[in-house]
């Protein structure tokens, strides 16, 4: 079955670079520059015949790297967050890039920490054990997730060979258990939380194509049931970023992808990035996985 119109995939790359903004960077759906479309749109317009949008937005994603390693969300944010992750991903000078990386190997949830853990036993709650949970968060000093542990183990695993040591085999191999203690009883994921109010959580297309894909390299027998509901998923996904994320994942277990109801349009910026990200690795090249 077709999955998507792979001929457009340089006029999807022209449509991006042209919505780049005159500093440089790329807004959501227009407006102001902001790390996260940057660096997606950077992922897509490389080596796209669009050199000079692409070293434009280099230099823009590049100034919003602070003094502790880590990348702001914008140039108006003075703290470090998870587009860390997204900004290694999309590529950086080596220099930015082992500070970035000792930014991101340094972070936890706040469900790790010594003080949440004494609050918990306080309050009689049973505390989650330490090497079960370690994943990462959306912003320093709170609660890890599936979204931020799933790119930030894609972008330390990219610059892995790069920055030997046990430090960053450790944080991948912590991260890889967040994710699959986040699963939820139907199989797929959602943003980390298995169970709400005493319920099963449901699951999500976008973040259970995501994990997947974080996942790559991990035995079939235990994904199974993921990939299952991935399937169901990817049958009755209405979102272009879903759909995307969701092929991204089973390609990178080497699964074909499912029959499906038509693409859906793109309606966002992030929509069309992910889009050709996932067109490109049905032509056999996943940017996600390739070593830096």
């Amino acid at each position: 079955m077709d999955h998507g119109p792979d001929l457009s995939l340089s006029a999807s790359c022209e449509r991006i670079a042209a919505a780049q903004n005159r500093d440089g960077g790329w807004g959501y759906r227009g407006g102001a520059s902001w790390s996260e479309p940057t660096a997606y749109a950077l992922m897509a317009i490389a080596g796209e015949n669009a050199a000079d949008a692409e070293r434009r937005g280099r230099v823009w994603l590049a100034a919003n790297q602070r003094n502790d390693g880590g990348f702001a969300p914008r140039p108006s944010v003075s703290e470090s967050t998870w587009v860390t992750a997204l900004a290694v991903i999309a590529g950086i000078d080596r220099a930015a890039e082992r500070r970035a990386v000792a930014w991101l190997v340094g972070q936890t949830g706040q469900e790790t920490t010594l003080v949440h853990r004494i609050r918990q036993w306080m309050l009689g709650n049973q505390p989650l054990k330490t090497e079960d949970a370690v994943g990462w968060p959306w912003y320093p000093g709170t609660a890890a997730w599936v979204t931020p542990t799933s790119l930030t183990l894609l972008a330390l695993r990219k610059v892995a060979r790069r920055h030997p040591g046990s430090a960053i085999r450790e944080r991948l191999d912590e991260g890889r258990r967040f994710l699959l203690s986040r699963r939820c009883e139907d199989g797929g994921w959602n943003h980390g939380s298995s169970r709400a109010l005493g319920f099963q959580a449901v699951s999500y297309p976008e973040t259970t194509g995501i994990a997947l894909l974080a996942l790559h390299g991990q035995p079939a027998a235990v994904l199974e049931k993921s990939f299952a509901r991935a399937g169901e998923h990817y049958a009755r996904c209405r979102s272009a970023e879903g759909q995307a994320w969701l092929q991204l994942g089973f390609l990178a277990h080497g699964r074909s992808i499912p029959d499906a109801p038509p693409p859906m349009p793109a309606r966002t910026l992030l929509d069309s990035a992910v889009s050709v990200l996932a067109a490109r690795a049905r032509g056999g090249r996943n940017v996600f996985l390739e070593e830096a």
